[in-house]
């Protein structure tokens, strides 16, 4: 598995990742939205440049110029709901994608114990396809690893991009481990070394879903 950590370059990418961890900044969900979508945004760009492209001649008002565009477009995949905004980042890039949606949550048997539920997966044929997962924080990689797995069941992909904003060092590592024979390439904007009792990143930026949309039940 390819890992690229965008981070390890300046660029605005590390602003909007110093902002989303911001305990003020992350005070105004609208901005807090905006700056995740924003780094869908900066990840698609870099994806775009391992796609496959071809010739195309395009007629302007004064005569013809020869470009490159894409072959084919990807198809975007994200898990609900803390990946929405994530997922519109990727789109207004690949406005023309295929979608799909994962339903995937932890469901707590104790305090700290749980297990990753899927309930909902909605996507188009993925065969042959590329196919990009964008999910903003990587803890155990449980749920990434789930998602992953249930797609599959809708076809192999020929490569598939895992991005996301923070990841840990032991949820790499899972990855690596489960994942270690698949056609993958990991993306990330941050890389955290520890999770707490309960498997969240610390320092990470505490639960994205909650900061984008407000706290649930």
């Amino acid at each position: 598995m390819q890992i690229n950590n965008l981070s390890e370059n300046n660029s605005i990418l590390n602003q909007f990742v110093a902002e989303i961890r911001d305990v003020d900044v992350q005070k105004d969900r609208m901005r807090f939205r905006r700056n995740i979508e924003r780094l869908g945004e900066i990840f698609a760009y870099e994806i775009s440049k391992q796609l496959e492209y071809k010739k195309k001649e395009v007629i302007t008002s004064l005569g013809k110029s020869k470009t490159s565009v894409l072959k084919s477009q990807p198809v975007l995949a994200t898990i609900l709901r803390a990946g929405i905004p994530f997922h519109n980042g990727f789109l207004n890039y690949f406005d023309k994608a295929g979608n799909a949606f994962v339903s995937a949550y932890r469901k707590h048997t104790s305090e700290n114990d749980f297990f990753i539920q899927l309930d909902y997966i909605s996507t188009p044929k993925l065969d042959d396809k590329t196919l990009i997962i964008a999910d903003p924080m990587l803890a155990t990689a449980l749920s990434l690893v789930g998602a992953y797995r249930g797609l599959l069941k809708n076809g192999k992909p020929k490569h598939t991009h895992l991005v996301v904003i923070i990841a840990t060092v032991s949820g790499i590592e899972y990855l690596q481990k489960e994942l270690k024979d698949e056609n993958i390439t990991l993306w990330t904007a941050a890389i955290d070394k520890k999770l707490n009792s309960k498997s969240y990143i610390v320092p990470g930026l505490g639960d994205a879903g909650d900061l984008e949309y407000g706290n649930k039940l």
